[in-house]
């Protein structure tokens, strides 16, 4: 019996399970640095890692943009004669390659799965027929829902935005959408719920009453939270960061901002932030800032895991290659205490021009072992605490005497200022080494 999942067709018939074969591996279609089964430190590389397939840009971009049609004609959309004929050759094929790939986790949009209908109550039924067919497919397989969403960007409806459009009837037509989407990851056993402001913006202030929308989008949230937790479930929300593009400015700019709106709105108890990469680079960020932000204002939950191209400066969606990137950030996660319900999903896609059935293999590839190599250097920073350890120290004076009692609450302002005419001019020549510190990492990057 085959390791891995086919329906009818073998989608991917030229590639069999991708097997981990080592860093001297000449195979393109091998793990290099990703060992699923190997421990580093209590958990295995699979259960930090927590790898996830993104059923849109995998199975459903096609290599279409805005300067040229389909260079990626998906047998699995040609073999199909409906719509719902064509969303189950589609499952097929996703889950022929979760397996063969050797994931754990996907994610998806309502839309990605089944069909819109002509009406609420035919995409409803669309959805959960392809929710059956999903359901069996991940019993047999072992492959679990990460998390659901909806799409709340695509349809014309929602050019003005979904939860944030002036029309209520746009809103109200969100939200019955939104409960199906929520329905469906219980159903499939979704370990989260994202939502992605893809419209929840605007292109100018002269038509837009700014804090209405971002009222009725707290509301929104809050009003779906609920439901949800009627349902019965139990798993995380998540809002992720994005500053612009499709709109001019977005209401979810980055992870302060996002944590600022959830206390604002009386979410941080439910909600989390699912970072993305490239999206932090838009903002002005690198990856590394907005996770520990993340950690350090307790609202890190999953993550987007991709690139941009500083060039270009849009929302390219690349898969991520970088080792000190990837290292980076792993390091951040493990401080924040690691993966728990999240994953690293990769939010990405093969390039226009990459047309071999291999290429979309090779990217996913390329991405878990960068994340997989970063993991274990990430690791080996923390266990010998070179770093960590110069960080403590270099914060030291707040762990005794007067700056302990400050981070305590324990001194006035007249109190501190007194100190401070006490201490003028003994105190702040002090290097922080930055150098030496990021010439140190670049050893454990090294030392692969």
């Amino acid at each position: 019996m085959a390791d891995y999942y086919t329906g009818k067709k073998e989608y991917f018939p030229k590639i069999g399970k991708i097997k981990y074969e080592g860093p001297r591996s000449a195979n393109p279609l091998a793990f290099k640095y990703y060992n699923p089964e190997k421990l580093v430190g209590k958990k295995k590389m699979k259960d930090h890692l927590r790898f996830a397939v993104a059923y849109w840009h995998s199975f459903c971009a096609d290599g279409t943009d805005p300067f040229g049609s389909v260079t990626h004609p998906h047998p699995w959309v040609t073999d199909g004669k409906t719509p719902m004929d064509i969303a189950e050759h589609r499952m097929d094929a996703a889950f022929e390659f979760f397996t063969k790939l050797g994931v754990g986790f996907y994610c998806f949009h309502d839309r990605d799965m089944a069909p819109e209908g002509s009406s609420p109550a035919e995409s409803e039924k669309n959805l959960f027929t392809m929710v059956a067919r999903a359901k069996k497919l991940q019993k047999a397989t072992g492959i679990k829902l990460l998390w659901g969403t909806a799409n709340l960007f695509s349809n014309p409806r929602y050019m003005n935005g979904a939860a944030t459009n002036p029309e209520f009837d746009v809103l109200a037509i969100a939200a019955n959408q939104v409960k199906s989407a929520i329905d469906a990851t219980i159903e499939l056993g979704g370990q989260g719920y994202t939502f992605w402001g893809g419209r929840e913006g605007y292109m100018t202030l002269l038509n837009t009453d700014l804090k209405r929308e971002k009222d009725h989008i707290g509301r929104f949230l809050g009003l779906a939270r609920d439901y949800a937790r009627k349902q019965g479930f139990k798993g995380i929300f998540y809002v992720e960061p994005k500053p612009m593009e499709p709109t001019k400015h977005q209401y979810d700019y980055d992870v302060e901002t996002v944590a600022l709106f959830l206390k604002n709105y009386g979410l941080e108890k439910d909600f989390r932030v699912n970072i993305e990469a490239n999206h932090a680079e838009l903002a002005g960020h690198d990856f590394f800032h907005e996770l520990e932000t993340a950690a350090a204002l307790g609202i890190f939950g999953s993550v987007d895991a991709n690139r941009g191209d500083f060039i270009n400066g849009w929302d390219t969606d690349q898969f991520p290659w970088s080792y000190y990137e990837t290292a980076l950030a792993m390091y951040a996660i493990l401080k924040a205490g690691g993966l728990s319900a999240g994953g690293l999903n990769f939010d990405a896609k093969i390039r226009r021009n990459s047309v071999d059935p291999a290429d979309l293999f090779i990217a996913h590839i390329g991405g878990m072992d960068a994340f997989a190599a970063g993991l274990e250097i990430a690791n080996r920073v923390i266990k010998d605490g070179v770093i960590p350890g110069f960080v403590k120290k270099r914060y030291g004076s707040f762990s005794t005497g007067s700056g302990a009692k400050f981070e305590k609450g324990q001194l006035s302002f007249t109190d501190l200022a007194k100190l401070g005419g006490e201490k003028y001019g003994k105190a702040g020549i002090t290097s922080g080494r930055q150098e030496y510190l990021e010439s140190v990492f670049n050893q454990y990057l090294l030392g692969l």
